[in-house]
């Protein structure tokens, strides 16, 4: 079964830290060359596009309220990717949901990210952060 699992999240307090992780089965992110996206979506807001990594790794994006306290990783040996996320805020709370696009269908890592994440390939079904004391 082709897919892509998010875990990671939880309750944090504020100024804390998670780590996400993405986990791609029936697919292997690194051999197929896949992008790899974080989006984000609140209550009552549109999903946004959090951090994004190309299939090589050789471009990120991150949005700009989250640069300086998100990274994002990939381990293709693991088939997972990761997003760390310190210094967290309340802002930061929301459904966290990971997507995949084959890079070559993409120009940049922040292309992708500016892009509706529905359209690409493959899609999780999302991990709660939820940031508060």
């Amino acid at each position: 079964q082709v897919q892509l699992v998010e875990s990671g999240g939880g309750l944090v307090q504020p100024g804390g830290s998670l780590r996400l992780s993405c986990a791609a089965s029936g697919f292997t992110i690194g051999l197929d060359n896949y992008a790899i996206g974080w989006f984000r979506q609140a209550p009552g807001k549109e999903r946004e596009g959090v951090s994004c990594i190309s299939g090589r790794a050789d471009s990120t994006y991150f949005k700009d309220s989250v640069k300086g306290r998100f990274t994002i990783s990939r381990d293709n040996a693991k088939n997972t990717v990761y997003l760390q996320m310190d210094s967290l805020k309340p802002e930061d709370s929301a459904v966290y949901f990971c997507a995949a696009e084959l890079d070559w269908r993409i120009t940049t890592a922040q292309a992708m990210c500016i892009g509706n994440s529905y359209e690409y390939d493959f899609g999780g079904q999302g991990t709660q952060v939820t940031v508060s004391s």
